[in-house]
């Protein structure tokens, strides 16, 4: 395999292991958030406090903070666009470099 294809490899693999991470988390939510209430209700000490859903509500968003990272920030913000950017600066870069030296150049009787 090439340089590329190792690169792409790894970004597919890293890609993965967000999604997995993130499913893992929202299953994790899920069954946290139903044993939360089990416990409420069971051993709760005062009935019409609903300390659960404070806790549910916090750990959901949470978990929306998650969602959005691998959904949606990782995926525009990838090593395309890294790239991208890098050339970006890298040819702004060059151009003021050029504008000083002709300025210096200019300058010189």
């Amino acid at each position: 395999m090439d340089q590329q294809q190792i690169e792409m490899y790894e970004y597919a693999r890293k890609r993965l292991r967000q999604k997995k991470r993130l499913y893992f988390h929202f299953v994790l939510f899920f069954v946290g958030s139903i044993f939360l209430f089990i416990i409420n209700k069971w051993i709760g000490i005062n009935k019409e406090a609903n300390w659960y859903i404070w806790m549910v509500t916090i750990w959901f968003f949470l978990f929306i903070l998650h969602f959005i990272k691998v959904f949606i920030t990782d995926s525009f913000m990838n090593k395309k666009w890294e790239q991208e950017q890098i050339n970006r600066l890298m040819t702004m870069q060059e151009k003021k470099i050029e504008q000083l030296k002709n300025e210096i150049d200019n300058k010189k009787p």
